[in-house]
């Protein structure tokens, strides 16, 4: 393949541009692409200029990247590391975690594990605690009978020792 520029000698840097939604290639020899300066950051509108594609148009640059204040991290690291560099990066970059940590796990908010030796005694206070609500609405109530029995329930889980067979 020979070179846009000078059609001598053979091509050895590729450029590719898409600009309003259409590809455009220019292949340039090294001395050309020197010549040009096509390894300057400007130089694919430079390229484009001279094969006309660009018509003089300036090329858009790309807004400011978000950043941590508190870090520095931003957003194209993140999405490269998975991670985010501090705790101040939630509130930086939180707009787009709801869904990727929902795709990601079954849910937004992390409510820990539970060892397996402490799940029953974890699931027997939150037992205990809702017999005790109870027993509070039904005293208020004045259903005495319902809070007798609920405090029978109560005596047994707190003392299971006392209880007879």
């Amino acid at each position: 393949m020979k070179c846009d520029v000078c059609d001598a000698k053979p091509a050895s840097v590729f450029l590719t541009q898409i600009v309003k939604g259409e590809m455009q290639k220019i292949n340039l020899c090294e001395d050309c692409a020197k010549e040009k300066g096509v390894t300057d950051p400007t130089g694919f509108q430079l390229a484009d200029m001279l094969l006309g594609f660009g018509q003089g148009s300036k090329v858009e640059s790309q807004p400011k990247e978000k950043a941590c204040p508190a870090c520095g991290m931003t957003q194209s690291t993140f999405r490269k590391t998975g991670r985010l560099g501090c705790a101040a990066c939630y509130n930086v970059f939180g707009d787009g975690l709801d869904g990727l940590l929902k795709a990601m796990h079954k849910g937004t908010r992390h409510i820990g594990k539970v060892p397996a030796h402490l799940s029953r005694r974890l699931a027997e206070a939150t037992h205990l605690a809702e017999l005790r609500s109870a027993l509070d609405a039904a005293v208020s109530t004045e259903a005495f009978e319902e809070a007798a029995r609920l405090k029978n329930q109560i005596a047994a889980l707190e003392h299971p020792a006392s209880q007879i067979p």
